[in-house]
């Protein structure tokens, strides 16, 4: 492999040997941690800036309360819905954006009402509003779910913008098709993060397919 392309998924190293993790520690041919100090040099630099540590500082500080620490092996000891409030509010965030697929709408409610209930101002907006019909996309009458009726597409420009105007301190995804979240990340202003994703077949849970690659969804590396 041309040692410039970085592969870190394709590292066989064991983590506990590994030069990223460990100082000494050993490195593969493509290994950026060897070969890109320039990066490197480049993350001191961005952590100069004050509000860009704080957030990475906080971020940090989150991970290490996700967990039980002690002897042995830390253990995970808190889901991501309150590791987002309570980033949220390390962060001195108020007002919360959630930008959620209208197929989630139940799940949209209640996420909505968990935040609420910590004590933030919440703007909620679902991906069809708007109501900007698929045609607007150049798409035919035979491209939709349901031809012959009237569908609006989703809507993530509407989303971010919306979100923008309301100027939330800190959006989160709930569910947005995949294109249809990164164009929501290019457009919104506030910082991003991702509750769930939205999955059709596997309850929303992609990591699923990737665990039975091997067995029951092999068929999917054939393809």
């Amino acid at each position: 492999m041309d040692s410039e392309i970085c592969d870190c998924a394709g590292c066989s190293l064991p983590r506990s040997e590994r030069c990223c993790e460990k100082p000494g520690g050993a490195a593969p041919p493509f290994c950026p941690t060897e070969n890109r100090t320039g990066l490197r040099n480049r993350v001191f630099s961005l952590l100069e800036e004050p509000a860009t540590r704080e957030f990475a500082r906080q971020a940090a500080c989150q991970e290490k309360d996700g967990y039980r620490c002690g002897k042995g092996a830390p253990v995970p000891v808190k889901p991501r819905l309150l590791e987002i409030a309570e980033f949220a509010g390390r962060m001195g965030y108020r007002r919360l954006g959630l930008a959620f697929c209208s197929g989630l709408a139940l799940e949209g409610k209640r996420v909505r009402e968990f935040y609420a209930g910590r004590g933030f101002e919440m703007v909620s907006v679902c991906c069809k509003a708007g109501q900007v019909p698929k045609e607007a996309l150049g798409l035919a009458d035979r491209d939709k779910l349901r031809p012959g009726r009237f569908e609006a597409m989703c809507n993530p420009f509407f989303q971010a913008l919306l979100l923008n105007e309301a100027r939330t301190d800190f959006n989160i995804l709930l569910g947005l098709c995949v294109g249809h979240d990164a164009l929501f990340f290019r457009f919104a202003e506030a910082p991003c993060t991702v509750l769930a994703v939205k999955d059709r077949l596997l309850g929303h849970n992609p990591l699923a397919a990737v665990y039975q690659l091997d067995s029951y969804y092999r068929a999917l590396s054939d393809e």
